[in-house]
């Protein structure tokens, strides 16, 4: 069960917010017993990227093999 403040990676790209599967965010609110969420997106540098409303489906828990990896976002 994924909770409040668990680091969860996006399983499916969100183009409308510039995030891409693989991204890694916070969870900050859960909504209906899970069927979705509030994920806050951050930069290494602690900037917020994005705060998006991600479905169950659409991200998975960060597991003790996933490693990180940095891309570079574009300016707007």
């Amino acid at each position: 069960m994924i909770k409040e403040h668990d680091c969860v990676v996006l399983t499916s790209d969100l183009p409308d917010e510039r995030l891409q599967a693989g991204d890694v965010g916070t969870i900050v609110h859960i909504h209906r017993d899970g069927a979705g969420y509030e994920v806050e997106f951050v930069t290494l540098a602690g900037q917020t990227i994005a705060v998006a409303t991600v479905l169950a489906s659409q991200l998975r828990p960060v597991s003790k093999r996933d490693v990180s990896h940095v891309r570079e976002m574009a300016s707007v």
